[in-house]
């Protein structure tokens, strides 16, 4: 093993976590940093305050620095993590047995900076989805929050939440037909328009994705559907 102190930097996932389990002490606040932004945004997403997000997310690491030496290498070192911070979240949610109740704010990181002029549509379209994701059971709001805000696999998905990919999809199709009633108003280009207002116009029974800002659009500046 390389001395204490050495540059991390070129090693991959696996040798990371390895160097950690053999006693270096760097080796797993390197895993951290590079994961940390995703790692972040799913919890917040799912728990939906920041607060409950963080706490959820430290308990993960706790875990994942503790059982480090159990990972058997049969998935990505990234799934495995996200495994630990989705389990965590919804040990918390359980816990708590509520649902979220605060404003979701943007993740503030170098992939999702919202512009001065996107900032009122924006928070807009994050109340509303803030909202309509407290609708959802946890096992569809963690699927959906995953795969359709934050831009992973069904297979990176499903290997996070440890069940099969049709599992995944199955669960997203459900969280979607459940949120479109609720978020249609944003797929007609109308961010300030409540749902259940009565007044939306355009496709009333369109059965596709509800589009909400993904760090994709985030990263290209915008949020048009």
């Amino acid at each position: 093993m390389p001395p204490q102190g050495a540059d991390l930097t070129p090693l991959d996932d696996r040798a990371l976590l390895a160097r950690h389990v053999e006693g270096d002490g760097d080796a797993f606040g390197e895993l951290f940093r590079r994961h940390r932004d995703r790692l972040w945004a799913v919890a917040l997403r799912t728990l939906g305050d920041p607060e409950d997000a963080a706490d959820a997310l430290q308990d993960a690491m706790i875990s994942a620095y503790r059982a480090a030496g159990s990972f058997r290498g049969d998935s990505a070192v990234t799934t495995w993590l996200h495994r630990v911070v989705v389990n965590a979240c919804l040990d918390r949610m359980r816990r708590r047995g509520s649902r979220p109740t605060v404003p979701l704010p943007e993740v503030e990181t170098e992939y999702a900076r919202p512009t001065v002029t996107d900032e009122i549509t924006n928070t807009d379209l994050r109340l509303a989805l803030q909202s309509a994701l407290a609708t959802l059971p946890e096992e569809q709001r963690v699927a959906l929050v995953m795969v359709d805000l934050e831009g992973y696999s069904v297979d990176e998905t499903a290997g996070a939440l440890g069940v099969a990919p049709g599992t995944v999809k199955s669960r997203c199709a459900r969280a979607r037909a459940k949120l479109l009633p609720l978020l249609r108003h944003l797929r007609e280009g109308n961010p300030a328009q409540s749902p259940g207002n009565g007044e939306s116009t355009g496709n009333q029974g369109g059965t596709g994705r509800v589009k909400v800002p993904t760090r994709q659009d985030r990263r290209e500046g915008g949020t048009a559907g």
